[in-house]
Order: C-alpha cells, then structure tokens, then sequence
C-alpha cells in the first residue's frame, strides 16, 4: 500500500499540509483523494512510467497533490523556478521531455512562449483566470472517485541545475522500482534528524528547489505537518515556529542573517520551546554566522551537504560542528573519496576533488558532461574541492565549476558572461562570486571594454541593468568593475583566479 494511503487510514483528518498565515490546509484524507485523482488524470492523458510532467507554480498546496499523483504512477517531476524569464522557463520544459505542464496563471508568458510547437506539452492551467491551456480544476474534477492503482515503478523529481556552458542542466536518477526502495531512500534524513508522524516542518523557501520539496515529500512521507510559507521574511519565521508549535526546519545562511538582523526584542519574546531540529544548507555558511546561531537557538542546528544530483551526502550536529569547526560533517549517502587531477586517493588533510560512491545520476542530454563527473571506479563528483581530516569530517574549500552560491541559490558565471559579452561595448568579461555577509556570495563581473575610456560608474549601472534585460535578476551582477585587459593566455584560458584573489577579503 502506497505511504500516503497509509498516513490517510491511519490519520485521515491530520493535516498534512498548510500554507502559514492562511486558512489553507489539507488533511492525509484530503491529499490522498486528489493525489488519486492526478494520477487517473495523467493515466488519461496518456503517460506511462518514465514520462515526465513539469510544474511552474507558486507555494501553492496543489504542489503536493501533484507531486504525490506523479510520483504513485512512475512519472519524473520537474519543478521550474518562478523567477526565470519566460523563455528559460520553456526551454526547462521542453528539454525535459514534459508531456504535461501544471503552471499558475500567472505565467501565462510562459504559456505563450510554448504554444503552437509541435512537439509542445499540454498545458494546465491552475487559478482563477485560467488563459492558454485546460482548466486544471475543471479537469480534475472529472475523476472525482478513488480507484484502486497498481503496484509499479514510483516517480522522483528530476531538478534542472545551470551548467558550466549557461544552458541548465537535467539532473536524472532511475525511478525506484519499488515503494520499499523510495522509503529507504529517506531514512537518512529520518535517522539523522528524527522526522517522525509528530515532525512539524517549517518550509521557509520556494518549493521549486531541491532541499524545501523533498524534505516537505520526507515530512508527508513520515507521516507528519509540512508548513510553508509563500515568502520568507524573518519575523513572520519566528511567529511561525511558535504559533504551528514547529518542531524541525530548514534554512539558509541569508535567513540566519536575517533573523539575527531582528531587534533583541524580538528575537526574546518569541516562543521556540518547541523548535528541536533547525537544518542548513545550500550555501557556505560563515563560522562566526553559524555560532550566533547556536548561542541564540541552542545545539539544535544542523547542517548537511549535498547536491541536487544526490551522489551522496553529509551531515553534522552542533556537538560535532563545534569540535569541527566549518566542516560540512561526515557522510551519511555513500562514502568520500578526496582524488587528486589523476583520481588517485589522497589522504587526510590533503586537498583535492570530493567524490561520493554513492547513488548513480545523469545529467539530461549531456553525456560528455556525465562523463566528465566520474572517475574509472564509478565515483561520481559534482565539483567540489576539499579534504578530509583524520575524524572523517569533510571541509570544503573551493567548488572546481566556480559556481557561485548566492543566498541558496545556484549561479553559474558562464551564463552571466555570454549574456555581458553581447553587448557591444564589451571587449571580454570575467563573472565569479565574492564574499557578502548576507546572501554568503555576490556575484561579481569583471569587464574589458573595447574603448576603455569610457570605464565609469554609469556606465557600470548601464551594463547591470543590460543583464537584467536579458537574465533573471538573481544572476545579475550586484557590481562591475573595469580593467584595460584580461589576463588570458595565449591559449585564451581565463586566469580568472587571479582576478577573484582581489575580491576575497573577508566580507
């Protein structure tokens, strides 16, 4: 019997999920009977397991309904982040392979970006002022009685990750062939941070990202209450823990800024006695951030490191972190192996490139890339570069890709670059991250114009907004400065090392 089937008998009128600060929920009952109903919905439309569907939507309980639809009938989910321009937010959907697309009403540029292809999905459109595909309400509401599902494969989420060469990436796993299979993957965030049926988990961010949906899918899957909030704001965070009594959450180190950003009065006469379990992830973390935290909230803090490919992963309590400080922990999927550039195993201390001989992925219509991330073994790396000490307890130190981590959020500079170097004033450009106290990184740009005197702080202003034209706004440079030349070689390779050492004080 699938899980949410279970959860609903044993706790029909549970709530599975609400949305903080609203009179929406939806109890395992509730939930389970639209889960059912997605899944006839797509056994309508045709899709067998190994299809995939896309969903472009805000925090919205519908999310969970259509996870849960896909997942019982084998098919991958693709979530598409809502602050992609309309045409990077197609290109996710079509280069998936979607045969269906949920997406709010709202996008409806999206929606347009999409129609008339040949090739294109079908389109549902979930919301009030439904224009430019079928009414998902109206649909769903014709399957309206549960039925009986058989046993198969069980879907998974299949995440898009930008890549080095600017154009996003697929991140695919085989399905689990079976339920016992999908259950287990989660036991180790069952283990390591006890999610349980009384677990009530704080969702603070957007759930078109990797850690906020599959910790909410661990949550249901444990039989306890996911609440999600549609935006985060520091204050309304804290009201949150202390009015739906949460119990575990997950955070970023932007949101620790935040919330100590908080007057002390604030910060004090909020109510956390409940509060057991508060995770981080997704962006370096600064030490001295991390310790206000733990002075503040007590040993609850947790912290894991993984990637969207979900090779393997670490984690680390309070107790552990503060005898290791500024480790990421120790593994919990897979085993670390730390390679130097000719793979060969190296040992404590020594730095060099972290693989994982954890669970096997692909990265979509790319195989060189595929390639590029294993070594002859079959450990799989995503980037990263640091050691191991003598306890096990990994510590990161650069990422090989320079991808750039800002405020949680992935960025990868060769997007940023083509971008700037079609305007026809630049000459060449170096992007890359610099420290900044709140998101942890900024990106930063670096421009060679092709009559440097013009060089100036408008015309800086200028080129940023050029980008905002073209990208999302959280790629976009936070700065540029200018410089006569480059330093490439004569090979064209960009030392762009030596420009990042000039950034790199401490924020």
């Amino acid at each position: 019997m699938p899980i949410l089937n279970q959860w609903a008998e044993l706790s029909p009128d549970k709530v599975a999920a609400r949305i903080a600060f609203s009179d929406e929920a939806i109890t395992y009952r509730e939930l389970d009977r639209r889960a059912n109903a997605v899944t006839q919905l797509l056994m309508w439309m045709g899709l067998s397991a190994g299809d995939g569907i896309a969903i472009l939507l805000d925090n919205d309980l519908r999310y969970f309904e259509l996870l849960w639809g896909a997942r019982r009938h084998g098919l991958y989910y693709t979530p598409v982040s809502t602050h992609l321009k309309p045409e990077e937010a197609a290109f996710i959907v079509r280069d998936s392979g979607a045969k269906v697309l949920f997406v709010g009403a709202r996008f409806t540029e999206v929606v347009t970006a999409l129609a008339g292809e040949p090739h294109g999905c079908t389109i549902f459109t979930i919301g009030d002022d439904v224009r430019g595909g079928l009414d998902y309400i109206k649909e769903l509401a014709k399957f309206d009685r549960m039925i009986e599902l058989p046993d198969g494969p069980v879907g998974k989420d299949f995440f898009y990750s930008s890549g080095t060469t600017g154009r996003p990436k697929g991140i695919k796993q085989p399905l689990f062939s079976n339920l016992r299979q999908a259950q287990a993957s989660g036991d180790w965030v069952r283990e390591n941070f006890g999610f349980d049926d009384d677990t009530v988990y704080l969702s603070p961010a957007p759930l078109y990202h990797g850690a906020p949906l599959r910790f909410t899918m661990r949550t249901l899957e444990s039989g306890g209450t996911a609440v999600v909030m549609t935006k985060f704001a520091a204050e309304p965070a804290l009201a949150a823990i202390e009015r739906y009594r949460v119990t575990h959450s997950q955070w970023v180190p932007t949101m620790f800024f935040r919330l100590l950003g908080l007057p002390k009065d604030v910060r004090a006469r909020a109510d956390l006695s409940s509060h057991r379990c508060a995770i981080h992830a997704a962006a370096p973390c600064p030490p001295e951030l991390k310790e206000q935290m733990i002075a503040w909230w007590g040993p609850i803090v947790w912290e894991y490191y993984a990637g969207s490919e979900r090779n393997g992963a670490t984690c680390i309590s309070t107790a552990d972190w503060l005898t290791h400080r500024g480790s990421v922990g120790r593994a919990c999927v897979g085993a670390i192996h730390i390679l130097d550039e000719d793979q060969n195993e190296l040992g404590a201390g020594e730095i060099g490139d972290v693989y994982f001989d954890g669970p096997q992925f692909v990265y979509h219509n790319d195989p060189e890339k595929t390639a590029r991330s294993r070594d002859p073994r079959g450990w799989s790396t995503i980037g990263d570069v640091g050691y191991l000490d003598a306890d096990g307890f990994l510590y990161l130190t650069d990422r090989r890709s320079h991808m750039i981590i800002s405020g949680g959020v992935n960025i990868y500079p060769a997007e940023i670059e083509n971008c700037l170097a079609l305007n026809p004033l630049v000459a060449d450009v170096a992007v890359f991250g610099i420290p900044n106290p709140e998101y942890g990184e900024e990106v930063k740009a670096v421009v060679q114009l092709k009559d440097p005197s013009r060089a100036a702080p408008a015309l800086a202003q200028e080129l940023m907004a050029f980008c905002r034209e073209h990208l999302s706004h959280v790629k976009c440079p936070r700065s540029i400065d200018f410089e006569p030349e480059l330093p490439r070689q004569e090979n064209g390779k960009l030392f762009k090392h030596l420009l990042k050492r000039r950034y790199l004080q401490p924020a």
